[in-house]
């Protein structure tokens, strides 16, 4: 582990590593004209941090700049947006941290960017420079220097605010929305809205984005898809004083981390050295269990959020205060609304924004932070307004509560509140520098960082029961992380922190992060985005039951009067699809193997485990039969009394990204959605990486299954099955599409290139022999149409890819976030 550095050390080496200030344009600079009192003449000043100047007649803003080489932190935010979830600009959305410093060369001042990924933590000059002259800085800025008086230079910075500094025309760009650029007439400096307070100054500017308009995001949203205008803000912030003592970054920590690559560490250590990332937290006495901070840590919620919104999102950020007391500190964290008339935009506030887009996306929690040091300054929570709407609609449809006695229908929307709370609690624990723990849910209610799922169960009358969809309050992991991250200890801090690593440990609490969760491939068994339960096995069949009871009681009665008819698709679709998370699970134990992240003395000291242990061969092959079952009519196929309710969007409405597609002139899709569940399963067991684990796998353990194996289930419930039972209307064909979509899955992850040689060559060898047993066995009717068919594909294939065009696999309707 890298040993612990004050403040002012890191920052003493950046200043000495920073480029060099000169007087390189001074021979071509004419001195000002003007003193600084004749330039600001009649002009509002506000003295702050950097004393400004507004100039609201001509739409200027004017900077006092004395401090020069001292780096400062810069970032940008839009307190106005785009709406579009798509794109991803979002209203209040803070931009990167940039450290930089103001440097004067001749008559004119720069504003550079320092690079801190790469430094030399050394006292020795020539050490220091050697990094400075090996990596790239930047100067983001240079304007004239107006006046000078008393070592104070006076600078229009209005450039700079006009400029696109928080990437908005990268980003429409980025997702391919078209070649936008500020449209300087129509963009201009809100001097009125520039503020300057004893450490940060607050600076806004209206941009006006010219582009072709022809991206499909953008006129979902735009009054004008042609013209976007935004606002941009600039927030210039104070460094923190040396008061801070930053914590070294630990993997089992379960927090964010931040750091630089130091080329002066001893030749025996690493170059990397990180930082945890954390609010400054200080007990007035050190020495006590439980003790007042100096500075609480202070959460406001945003005045826009309705209630009942609002309160939950109060009651939910304020879970955390628990655990704060549990680690020693006493009313050290607190949750209120944001006073009236403050602004949102001042760093000095950690906000909790609700935000509008035109449709459902992601929530998010940003902090501005020292790159130095991991300091948070400020915790900025972005919640995404449309989540909760969808959290009801998921409940409407799991309950058809609508048309019968009771007040079920009141259900839905305290599940969806409690959900609200959980997602609040949620964010703003990133912003409080802790990342995902997506195994927490091995252990109930074990996080408020997992992706929880709701849990659904059936009462004693059989009835889908929403009572403890979401758990209240933080859990097991969420305890442990505070403390590892925020706790302060008497003796010995690395041994303090470890002690608490093996008490979590012997605790159950196993840690997983987004890096090995998120893939479709991925192998750890417990990352699991949207699952609950400790058993995935017996998550999977309670499911199955609610599943089974929604499809039985599927009706017009998800939905409340008012809503036109053609909804009713789209409430469809979080019920067939209801275990898709859990089928991801029921593929993770496939192949799947156990891993923690450590460090190694940890490892030495018991406190962890090295190594990747595979998932037992009974228990993968029990989620592999039960997934399988995915892959089958008797799945996929509805029942005759939902086909019978489906239908088309009225006049005036169409179908939209929560829909199942359809191919069926307007009318609802029955195919489409077999194959949307089909694809949902067939794409994460055939991923490439899992086909190359399961061979590795068998390769070492002969009782393990292997891809042959996994090929023969597969092909033997799809195309090579018995016929179907006759009681299933549609059943034959509906098979037949998940057929096609096990097919059309093999290629394409054969035809990806990502597979080994050897496990390519087992792939080619099961599809040959189902070429073969097509041959021999060519069925009826229309079952007779599509093996022939499929036969003659896997030939062309196998001995010409370049000669087939394979099929894409099947759109499936977005699921998260939920």
């Amino acid at each position: 582990m890298t040993p612990t550095r004050s403040a002012s050390y890191l920052l003493a080496t950046l200043l000495l590593t920073a480029i060099p200030a000169n007087s390189a344009f001074s021979a071509t600079s004419a001195a000002p004209a003007k003193t600084l009192q004749e330039q600001t003449q009649g002009l509002a000043s506000q003295p702050g941090f950097i004393d400004l100047w507004r100039d609201t007649a001509q739409g200027r803003v004017l900077l006092g700049v004395s401090a020069l080489d001292q780096p400062f932190l810069l970032m940008s935010s839009l307190p106005y947006a785009l709406g579009s979830n798509d794109v991803g600009l979002d209203r209040r959305q803070s931009g990167e941290v940039k450290l930089v410093r103001f440097q004067k060369h001749g008559n004119r001042l720069f504003l550079v960017q320092d690079n801190t990924r790469f430094i030399a933590g050394s006292k020795d000059h020539d050490e220091r420079a050697a990094v400075a002259e090996s990596f790239a800085g930047a100067v983001l800025w240079a304007g004239d220097i107006l006046a000078t008086d008393g070592g104070r230079h006076l600078v229009d910075f209005s450039t700079f605010l006009l400029a696109d500094q928080h990437g908005v025309a990268a980003r429409l760009a980025e997702t391919k929305q078209g070649g936008y650029a500020v449209d300087a007439k129509r963009s201009a400096v809100l001097a009125a809205d520039a503020r300057a307070f004893p450490d940060n100054i607050e600076l806004e500017a209206l941009l006006t984005f010219q582009g072709p308009g022809q991206g499909e995001w953008v006129k979902q949203v735009a009054a004008d898809p042609a013209s976007l205008t935004m606002r941009q803000h600039i927030s210039m912030v104070r460094l923190p004083d040396d008061g801070y003592r930053p914590r070294t970054y630990h993997p089992q920590s379960g927090g964010f981390d931040t750091g630089y690559v130091d080329f002066a560490t001893p030749l025996a250590s690493s170059l990397d050295v990180r930082w945890q990332v954390r609010h400054r937290l200080e007990k007035t006495d050190p020495g006590a269990a439980l003790s007042p901070v100096k500075k609480p840590i202070v959460y406001y919620v945003d005045r826009g959020a309705p209630e009942p919104v609002r309160t939950a999102l109060l009651e939910g950020a304020r879970w955390w205060g628990s655990a704060f007391e549990k680690a020693g500190f006493k009313d050290a964290y607190r949750v209120e609304l944001l006073p009236e008339g403050a602004d949102p935009m001042d760093v000095r506030y950690n906000i909790i924004t609700w935000t509008h887009r035109a449709t459902r996306g992601w929530s998010y929690g940003n902090a501005l932070a020292n790159p130095l040091t991991g300091e948070i300054i400020r915790g900025a929570v972005t919640l995404g307004s449309q989540r909760v709407r969808q959290d009801i609609l998921i409940a409407e449809s799991l309950l058809a509560p609508y048309g019968k006695s009771g007040g079920r229908e009141k259900l839905a929307e305290q599940m969806a509140l409690a959900r609200l709370r959980q997602l609040s609690a949620h964010e703003v624990g990133h912003t409080l520098g802790f990342a995902h723990n997506f195994a927490a849910s091995r252990q109930g209610n074990g996080s408020v960082m997992d992706y929880p799922h709701p849990v659904l169960k059936l009462n004693a009358q059989g009835e889908v029961d929403l009572a403890d969809a979401y758990g209240v309050g933080v859990g097991p992991w969420d305890d442990y992380i505070v403390k590892h991250v925020y706790g302060q200890f008497a003796g010995d801090e690395q041994a303090a922190l470890a002690q608490l690593r093996r008490e979590a440990q012997a605790a159950g609490l196993t840690y997983v992060g987004d890096t090995d969760a998120r893939s479709p491939g991925a192998a750890h068994p417990h990352g699991l985005l949207w699952d609950f339960g400790p058993d995935i096995l017996k998550t999977w069949d309670s499911l199955s039951a609610v599943r089974k009871r929604a499809l039985d009681q599927f009706s017009f009665n998800v939905l409340p009067d008012g809503r036109q008819a053609g909804e009713i698709e789209a409430r469809l679709v979080p019920v067939y699809l209801l275990q898709r998370y859990q089928a991801e699970g029921l593929a993770r134990l496939v192949a799947g193997g156990e891993f923690e992240y450590a460090a190694v003395g940890d490892i030495r000291a018991g406190a962890a485990r090295g190594g990747v242990r595979p998932v037992s061969a009974a228990t993968q092959r029990e989620a592999l039969n039960k997934l399988a079952s995915t892959l089958q009519a008797e799945y996929l196929a509805l029942p005759a009394h939902v086909l019978d309710v489906l239908t088309p969007p009225s006049q005036g409405y169409e179908r939209n990204r929560e829909y199942f597609e359809t191919r069926m002139g307007g009318v609802f899709d029955a195919l489409s959605a077999a194959e949307a569940g089909a694809a949902q399963s067939a794409s994460f067991l055939l991923d490439a990486g899992r086909l190359n684990r399961l061979a590795w796998q068998h390769a070492r353990d002969a009782k393990q299954p292997g891809v042959a194996e996994v090929l023969d289930l597969l092909l033997q419930r799809t195309w090579r099955r018995d016929a179907i039972p006759a009681t299933l209307a549609g059943g034959e064909t509906v098979q037949l599409a998940a057929n096609w979509v096990v097919l059309d899955t093999v290629l394409q992850t054969l035809n990806g290139g990502k597979l080994h040689a050897g496990v390519a060559a087992e792939v080619r060898t099961a599809l040959a022999d189902l070429a073969s047993w097509l041959g021999r066995n060519p069925g009826k009717g229309v079952t007779a149409a599509s093996r022939k068919e499929a036969a003659t594909l896997v030939k062309a294939y196998l001995q010409d890819p370049r000669s087939v065009t394979l099929r894409p696999l099947p759109p499936i309707p977005p699921g998260a976030p939920i």
